[in-house]
């Protein structure tokens, strides 16, 4: 049996925001008045998902600038994170990205924070809306608008786009399906809880693996929770293991 996808509007929190709501309500194929269970909704601050419910809690945005971001990349360890380690960064060695499940960017943004040119894909319309919004106020801030500069956004299926791809491959493809929480008890995020109901899981992921295998020319690294198995296809050459997350890596040929 079919779920029915979540109900959206678009929905602006000040009168002054009504044209660039009508702008997002059209691309997006989204009402602007109506009954829903979630608004996208445009103000200051941006670009926001936000559930209806009554016990629902706060939007969700993309922000590149200030929070766990800025926090991040002032305080964040550097080439010395795991995902630095696991995308193969090391002293004269920034390679060429594509992030195939950019979600909210975070991972993409931290490794463009290191020098990495990145392309990003996210499937997801309304993820990727609000993710080229957070792109797009980023871009005006001093700070930042050099990191986001080496990140492309393109929203469409990664498969499709892997497949089609015209050009020079990307060195090492990451990616970061959306994993099946099946612990009940488990306290999900915020953004997981609001997006899981547009997004699902990645029932696609071995084919993911294996476009991915098949474009990248130096490796693939899959971002996995710790205890859960690897993607269903070829074996993973080795691992790196953190607290709560663990990166697979598929080595095809030296970084240098």
């Amino acid at each position: 049996m079919s779920i029915s996808p979540p109900t959206v509007r678009v929905e602006p929190l000040e009168s002054a925001f009504a044209e660039q709501a009508s702008h997002w309500a059209q691309r997006l194929g989204l009402p602007l008045e109506g009954e829903a269970q979630f608004a996208l909704q445009l103000g200051h601050a941006g670009l926001q998902l936000q559930e209806l419910a009554p016990d629902a809690p706060g939007p969700v945005r993309v922000d590149f600038v200030e929070g766990a971001a800025a926090h991040r990349r002032q305080f964040g360890g550097g080439s010395g994170q795991m995902i630095a380690k696991a995308v193969g960064i090391q002293p004269g060695v920034r390679p060429r990205v594509l992030d195939a499940t950019a979600g909210l960017g975070r991972d993409a943004f931290v490794l463009a924070t290191l020098g990495c040119e990145v392309r990003l894909f996210e499937r997801q319309p309304l993820v990727a809306a609000l993710l080229e919004d957070g792109l797009a106020r980023a871009a005006a801030d001093a700070e930042v608008a050099a990191i986001v500069a080496r990140m492309q956004l393109r929203q469409g299926n990664a498969i499709e786009l892997m497949s089609g791809w015209d050009g020079e491959p990307p060195q090492v493809i990451y990616l970061d399906p959306m994993f099946p929480h099946r612990d009940k008890s488990a306290l999900v995020k915020k953004e997981m809880r609001l997006f899981r109901p547009f997004v699902g899981d990645d029932d696609d992921a071995p084919a993911l693996l294996a476009a991915a295998l098949a474009l990248a020319s130096h490796r693939v690294v899959v971002k996995r929770p710790r205890k859960a198995p690897a993607v269903q296809g070829a074996a993973p050459g080795y691992s790196l293991d953190g607290k709560s997350s663990r990166y697979d890596i598929y080595p095809k040929k030296k970084l240098a």
